[in-house]
């Protein structure tokens, strides 16, 4: 009777263990070339590049439904000059691709990803920080910008 309650802890402890491991294993946190390799860092590069070349329509179509939908009913003028300022503030492919791997933060938890890089710069006047966070929406292989 011993040996199976004795055995039956185990057993439990050997679940408890593997499921809260597999539950664990759902989050992760990737950093440089890592996110690179990664479906979202992949999607937020092209993303990036698409903006930065002008090509807003393509580079929504990198977004969930939700937020192609969200942008199609903006009033045109809104568009155009969201579409002008993202532009202005966007970098190369090449560039963000840098900037991710040397200062870059994925966090992916199940479906949905978090992407965060942080650039500090310095000049005449200080230092300053700046800060750009994506969102993602995880479906199978596949990595869609949710904000």
């Amino acid at each position: 009777m011993n040996s199976r309650r004795f055995s039956a802890l185990i057993l439990s402890a050997v679940l408890t263990f593997a499921l809260g491991g597999a539950a664990g294993a759902a989050k992760s946190e990737l950093k440089g070339q890592a996110i690179l390799d990664h479906a979202c860092g992949k999607v937020a590069v092209k993303h990036m590049g698409l903006i930065h070349a002008g090509k807003i329509d393509d580079a929504n179509l990198l977004a969930t439904q939700e937020m192609q939908d969200t942008w199609k009913k903006m009033p045109a003028e809104d568009r155009t000059m969201m579409s002008g300022m993202m532009k202005e503030m966007s970098k190369t492919a090449a560039q963000y691709a840098i900037d991710i791997k040397a200062n870059g933060l994925l966090l992916v938890d199940g479906q949905a990803a978090t992407l965060t890089v942080k650039e500090t710069t310095k000049d005449a006047n200080g230092s300053g920080t700046s800060t750009l966070t994506q969102r993602f929406k995880l479906d199978g292989a596949q990595c869609l910008i949710s904000r």
